[in-house]
């Protein structure tokens, strides 16, 4: 019997090694072909500085040697990872809803144990449950309360969202309020400059058209109503405008607006048939004492007439700022004004889709704006430990500016409120050569210099945009006193040393020497690159 014949096999072998040939190989998608609105957003806080800050700190920990031991961070507000003492009341809560065993413990206190056991009975007995995608109705209903208490007038659950962290709801509005077209089409948002860098970064995720307009420097960053007309009369051309947003407390800047201030925004914003996005969400940070938060709807109403009917308004608060400092749980939320009903309808739906904001966010939220009452088991420590970190902050917020204004080459206004001083820098001819030879701006050479000689990280003040011509960088509040002291030492005695000839300046004036005493340092001045302690 004779053997088949391999020639077929070998023929088939060879043509399917043909066709493999000219089968595609598998590409994998390019950073070219993604979004081109995604390439184009930048979120300078957690940008290129920090990311080399988070180099440097694992270097540090694996042994490498640094002119310093450890990075101070001074870039975010990132109040407890700063060294901010969490309120006991609002983490008492927030363990009795996670764990309900700890309702039998006598460590927790009576009203603590009934907020979590309300807030439970809402949510169907876990915190591990969906919640309504708008936010779990108790806490929509004591956010209305709190506005109530705090406006003097009323407010409507159903005009309420809950969202992961204000920003989230900042993000829901710009894009509800976006054109989606090209060009002139695209929908105009005007945001101030110096901004909060998650503005930019939305407008440019929604491909809609920054509109700045720049506050007043020299007048402690006041805002300019001639300004706001002069900017928007010159985007007509580029966008169609819709949204004028507003921070307030200011951040990167911690001014304060006034009530006038705040009306004559209103009222441009009437004029010029604009929906006003208010990011009040420093409202609990005031230390100015010649200024206090006027909500944007409190001014609104007061101003009366159509404008009060007319003017659409959202607010936005959050639980992690203010006294309470909670970053991590993403508690926030948005209230709307004069919204059309089918408007809402439209943007409720979309909130469905994202299903429900992080439950023990809500529960902090709640915690915010129910606190305890006069005459409950933790009022009297609650109060406590909430006045001490404000009173903590509005003296740090005095003694950063006092001690930037003691450096040359530092200019700092004051810090009337919010957790950041924003100071403008001097640059010598021999840094701005530096930073040109380095093709980076200016004020980002300088910080990273001042990161890689020092390990102090802020952010430059090109991330939030400013006037042409002038340079900042953004650092927070938050560090302890010890902290700052060490940072305005650095900052003296670096080889990024602003001074014009290098000589050491005293850094303290007695000024700032009363307030470092009542937050119970003992400051030094610097000399001669040494320390001599005053007492």
């Amino acid at each position: 019997m004779s053997l088949p014949s391999v020639a077929p096999w070998n023929a088939f072998h060879r043509h399917a090694s043909l066709a493999l040939k000219f089968v595609r190989n598998y590409t994998r998608i390019t950073a070219q072909e993604i979004n081109p609105n995604m390439r184009k957003l930048e979120y300078a806080i957690r940008g290129p500085i920090v990311q080399r800050a988070i180099e440097i700190e694992k270097g540090l920990l694996n042994g490498e040697k640094k002119p310093f031991d450890s990075i101070i961070r001074c870039n975010i507000g990132d109040c407890h990872f700063a060294g901010q003492t969490p309120i006991s009341f609002i983490r008492q809560v927030i363990a009795v809803a996670c764990d309900t065993h700890l309702m039998d413990s006598s460590v927790i206190p009576d009203d603590a144990k009934e907020r979590a056991l309300r807030f439970l009975r809402s949510v169907g007995g876990s915190v591990g449950a969906y919640s309504q995608s708008t936010g779990v109705e108790l806490v929509r209903e004591d956010i209305a309360a709190y506005i109530e208490q705090r406006d003097g007038i009323p407010s409507s659950p159903e005009n309420i969202f809950l969202a992961t962290g204000a920003s989230e709801a900042v993000k829901f509005i710009l894009g509800l309020l976006a054109t989606t077209k090209e060009g002139s089409q695209r929908a105009g948002v005007m945001i101030p400059i110096p901004q909060y860098p998650l503005y930019s970064a939305t407008l440019s995720e929604f491909n809609n058209y920054q509109i700045g307009y720049y506050l007043e420097e020299e007048s402690g960053w006041s805002l300019r109503e001639e300004e706001l007309e002069a900017r928007l009369e010159a985007a007509k051309a580029h966008c169609k405008p819709r949204v004028l947003v507003v921070i307030n407390p200011g951040n990167p800047t911690g001014q304060v607006l006034t009530h006038d201030n705040i009306a004559a925004v209103l009222r441009f914003a009437h004029r010029n048939n604009l929906l006003v996005l208010a990011d009040e969400v420093y409202q609990h940070n005031i230390y100015a004492p010649d200024r206090r938060f006027h909500s944007f709807k409190r001014v609104l109403h007061e101003l009366g007439g159509n404008i009060a009917n007319e003017v659409q308004l959202t607010s936005m608060m959050s639980a992690s700022k203010g006294f309470m400092g909670e970053c991590g749980f993403r508690g926030g939320y948005c209230e709307l004004v004069n919204f059309d009903p089918e408007v809402r309808a439209q943007l409720y739906k979309c909130l469905s889709a994202r299903l429900c904001p992080p439950v023990l966010g809500q529960l902090t939220m709640d915690v915010v704006v129910n606190p305890p009452r006069p005459g409950e088991p933790s009022f009297e420590q609650f109060s406590a430990e909430k006045s001490q970190v404000l009173s903590d902050l509005a003296k740090k917020a005095k003694l950063v500016e006092s001690l930037f204004n003691q450096l040359p080459g530092y200019h700092c206004q004051p810090v009337m409120g919010a957790m950041y001083a924003f100071p403008r820098l001097e640059l010598p001819p021999k840094a701005m050569r530096a930073a040109e030879l380095a093709n980076m701006p200016a004020d980002a050479f300088y910080v990273t210099k001042l990161l890689e000689e020092t390990g102090v990280c802020v952010v430059p003040g090109s991330g939030f945009s400013q006037k042409p011509g002038t340079f900042h960088f953004r650092t927070t509040i938050l560090p302890k006193v010890e902290q700052m002291h060490v940072m305005m030492e650095h900052l003296q005695l670096t080889d990024c040393s602003l001074s014009p000839n290098g000589d050491s300046v005293l850094i303290l004036d007695l000024n700032a020497l009363t307030i470092a005493f009542s937050c119970g340092y003992r400051p030094f001045y610097i000399r001669n690159k040494t320390r001599s302690h005053l007492i």
